[in-house]
């Protein structure tokens, strides 16, 4: 059995390891199938255990690093897939009873090119049905439960990538693959404490993912650190000529950072924090001092302005209406865990084409906004979420009445650009709390490494649940 500092272990510790012929593949993949038949299945976080082919993929992995074929940093790692994503050899249920007996052929591009870099997928991971593509306003709206963070089980893990959350919160895996069409990633790393990374629009493929919102989704690695995150980025972005929206990434020019502090300019969000949770506004106001020491800051920065929340609702309830339709008009979204997703799909499809198209067209002028706000600044900060999670015994509305903070997720994926969310302490009831960065479009390495510098500079992202040394 091994110890639990191993199984938190980041990226680079484990593959030090792995290589390092100290550290077997499958015992570790063992020791994570044990917890997430365990620790997993209590917190609500495991759509299927593959335990057969996860070992028999960390068996093979055992055999190329000791003959001297090592592939890189993810050989031997065992993760996690949200369920959204195609496996050949597990049911991909979407988080909906509708689609409980689901399997494809084939696999995602992003579980084919994990595989490739030698990763080996343990489980796929609970998610809100059809990543709440129907409207939810309560936990419990998944095929699988209500999804626990593990930090307090009282409290909801986020969603719609709530499983990937908890997963790696809970050290069930060494990271995971969520999804994000407005706030998925984000919330859930928020919450769990962990550190999450939504690339731009674009970077990463979607072939094999189930369709929420084709203007909208992406993929996106949820990890212990920022660090880690840039890791499984690098595996899994890239054009995939099964989809015609991906991009040659490598074409476009890295966003380094710049070392000197008068070069980084990061703004603060106004209207973010000023309303927010007491501990969330205390935490994130000492996480922007910690900024402070290597950028140049300006506070309360207004975004340009925009309709951003009808705009977003708007798109994916017409594009989700679409993507669903035959199970909107079959009458079997009756059948999904969630209330309001029993209805929910009827009025998206009301939504007329002249307020789709309006929608749409909005964001032409936002990203032109946007660019000119990047060319003052080189990052947006504010809190990945206003509160805390909420309790699994509320509806969302009801959780905490009178936070009216604004959040710039909604915008931010309006107009394409990445985010990452990482941990910056505690609030209410044991719970995390998450200060999120963004940047203009392919600046992905440039995220990485002011998260990276601020994970430097604390501890946050090392605390675990059971051992969060408050």
């Amino acid at each position: 059995m091994l110890s639990e500092d191993i199984l938190f272990s980041s990226i680079t510790e484990l593959a030090a390891q792995i290589r390092a012929k100290r550290l077997s593949p499958v015992e570790l993949a063992e020791n994570y199938l044990d917890r997430i038949e365990t620790t997993g299945k209590r917190l609500g976080a495991v759509a299927s255990l593959m335990r057969d082919s996860a070992l028999e993929e960390a068996r093979a992995a055992e055999r190329e690093i000791r003959r001297g074929r090592y592939r890189g940093l993810l050989h031997g790692i065992p993760y996690g897939a949200k369920d959204l994503l195609a496996t050949r050899k597990a049911r991909t249920t979407w988080g909906a009873a509708p689609y409980k007996d689901q399997q494809f052929d084939e696999d995602a591009t992003v579980i084919k090119k994990l595989r490739e870099a030698g990763a080996i997928l343990v489980a796929k991971l609970a998610m809100v049905e059809l990543a709440g593509g129907m409207g939810y306003n309560e936990a419990h709206a998944s095929l699988t439960g209500a999804c626990k963070t593990p930090w307090n089980e009282d409290y909801w893990s986020g969603g719609s990538s709530s499983g990937p959350g908890a997963a790696v919160a809970a050290g069930l895996v060494a990271f995971s693959i969520g999804s994000e069409t407005s706030g998925s990633i984000i919330t859930p790393s928020a919450f769990c404490g962990i550190s999450g990374l939504r690339p731009t629009y674009g970077a990463v493929s979607r072939h094999g993912a189930m369709a929420l919102c084709w203007t909208l989704d992406k993929l996106g690695p949820m990890c212990r650190s920022a660090k880690d995150c840039g890791i499984v980025f690098s595996a899994i972005a890239g054009q995939d000529p099964l989809d015609p929206t991906s991009v040659d990434i490598e074409r476009r020019a890295p966003r380094p950072m710049p070392r000197d502090k008068g070069k980084l300019r990061i703004a603060v969000m106004k209207d973010s924090y000023e309303k927010a949770q007491g501990e969330v506004k205390e935490n994130f106001l000492r996480s922007v001092d910690v900024l402070k020491k290597f950028a140049a800051v300006e506070m309360d920065v207004k975004l340009p302005d925009f309709p951003y929340g009808p705009a977003v609702g708007t798109i994916v309830d017409a594009e989700g209406a679409s993507a669903f339709r035959e199970l909107i008009e079959s009458g079997r979204v009756g059948e999904l865990a969630s209330p309001t997703g029993r209805l929910g799909g009827y009025s998206a499809s009301l939504v007329t084409a002249v307020d789709y198209l309006h929608a749409m067209r909005l964001r032409v002028p936002m990203r032109r906004a946007w660019n000119e706000m990047f060319s003052k600044y080189n990052l947006l900060v504010a809190p990945s979420r206003a509160t805390v999670s909420y309790p699994l015994s509320k509806t969302f509305d009801q959780a905490y009445p009178g936070i009216g903070a604004s959040s710039p997720i909604g915008a931010s994926n309006l107009v394409g650009v990445p985010g990452i969310s990482i941990p910056n302490g505690f609030g209410q009831n044991n719970l995390p709390t998450g200060i999120q960065l963004i940047g203009p479009a392919w600046s992905e390495t440039l995220l990485i490494d002011v998260a990276d510098r601020y994970q430097q500079a604390t501890d946050w992202h090392k605390r675990r649940p059971g051992n969060s040394g408050q």
